[in-house]
């Protein structure tokens, strides 16, 4: 399945397989597959398209590597089925901004193309939608941005006073602590998202505290409220089916994936990382790689309470404490983030740092533990900066690796 391409190939793949195909309102697939990133450009460590070459640095990004391109049928009724996952998906950009419990009524009550069994998805399901090529340009780059999803079969549109507000709600709540520093009735409950304006999931607030307390206009809190696009039917894709192979890998017949059992036992920038994969010799194969974005959060396991988000009766993890930034457990992806072209996405196993904004001194959990967002390649900390007018994330440049290959 793993091949290596230019962009060119990548987008003729991509175009080919995604036709209309006949196929009467699928809503499940007897075999479902993990969709692609989509990522079909590679970038170097300033952000400028890398030209082919042999090296590791070409080979093993994301965009070399084929997988199972996206495949979208429209159903012509106001819905779209995924071909890979067999999930149905609501077209429309539904573009209203609700709280959760707004969100999971309105969905509730959804007659949609005569169906009426609609729900929020899942972080994965969200995620599967995800399209890697996306970037979101500042005015003055000139330019036009392009969402994190496939606008031939779906819907989006920006926010003009905000653009990079494109968030969007999954059902999956953050179990293992609150989001942000309020302690009030237990902390702030939040959800996970994808923001298909810029290509980062994080956590949200719900609108409710831990405890299930409605947070009050006069709390002084912000609930910025997400869209939704509802979706029906249900995949196998996301059982985290693991099988310990007894020879430092663990298989997911989810799908269909090799992973290492153990992480890289030390950190290092991507660069680095990507030689790390190309080299790697375990369990007699030396096809490993760094998994795309993905990949590799297919592996988060967001019900479970503790850190790290994995499951660890089948994987090990260098980290052992998790408390402070020093502790961040980043895995690296092989995808380069399109908003800035100079990171690359990370998965974070632990908290997810960040603060109020650059003046801040105080970092916390506040995307949550399964939340993707990216580092610089390469370089010191302390010549970049990771801030909007509302975060800064903590930077660490050194993440881990977990090899994957394809389970043959």
């Amino acid at each position: 399945m793993t091949t290596h391409k230019t962009a060119i190939a990548t987008a003729l793949t991509s175009a080919a397989l995604a036709v209309t195909i006949p196929m009467a309102n699928a809503t499940s697939v007897e075999t479902p597959l993990l969709p692609d990133s989509g990522q079909s450009v590679q970038y170097d460590t300033n952000g400028d398209v890398l030209a082919a070459s042999d090296s590791s640095f070409y080979t093993g990004q994301d965009a070399s590597i084929q997988g199972n391109a996206p495949r979208y049928l429209d159903n012509g009724d106001g819905t779209v089925t995924d071909l890979n996952t067999g999930l149905m998906w609501q077209k429309a950009h539904d573009y209203t901004g609700r709280n959760m419990a707004e969100t999971v009524e309105h969905v509730e009550e959804m007659t949609l193309a005569g169906h009426t069994d609609w729900r929020v998805p899942t972080i994965k399901e969200l995620y599967s939608l995800a399209n890697f090529d996306g970037e979101l340009l500042k005015p003055e780059d000139g330019g036009e941005s392009k969402p994190y999803i496939n606008t031939d079969y779906f819907e989006h549109e920006y926010d003009k006073r905000l653009p990079f507000a494109g968030q969007f709600w999954s059902s999956t709540t953050y179990v293992k602590n609150g989001v942000q520093t309020y302690t009030q009735h237990g902390g702030l409950q939040g959800a996970f998202g994808f923001n298909f304006s810029d290509g980062h999931i994080k956590s949200y607030e719900t609108g409710l505290y831990i405890d299930g307390t409605e947070i009050a206009d006069s709390d002084g809190i912000m609930v910025p409220g997400c869209f939704v696009r509802a979706v029906r039917g249900t995949t196998t894709l996301y059982d985290m089916d693991y099988v310990d192979n007894s020879d430092g890998t663990v298989t997911d017949q989810s799908t269909n994936l090799m992973w290492a059992k153990a992480d890289s036992g030390q950190k290092m920038d991507w660069v680095d990382a990507l030689e790390y994969a190309d080299k790697a010799d375990l369990a007699g194969y030396s096809d490993w790689r760094l998994p795309n974005v993905k990949e590799l959060q297919s592996l988060v396991d967001y019900e479970k309470t503790t850190f790290p988000a994995i499951n660890t009766e089948f994987f090990t993890t260098s980290v052992t404490k998790f408390e402070s930034m020093e502790d961040a457990y980043y895995v690296w992806t092989s995808t380069t983030q399109g908003d800035f072209k100079w990171t690359a996405a990370y998965v974070a196993f632990g908290q997810a740092w960040s603060k109020k904004n650059s003046d801040a001194t105080e970092y916390f959990d506040w995307h949550g533990a399964g939340a993707q967002r990216s580092d610089p390649k390469s370089g010191n900390p302390a010549d970049y900066e990771l801030a909007s007018d509302m975060a800064s994330d903590y930077i660490s440049i050194e993440n881990w690796v977990r090899l994957v290959r394809d389970a043959k």
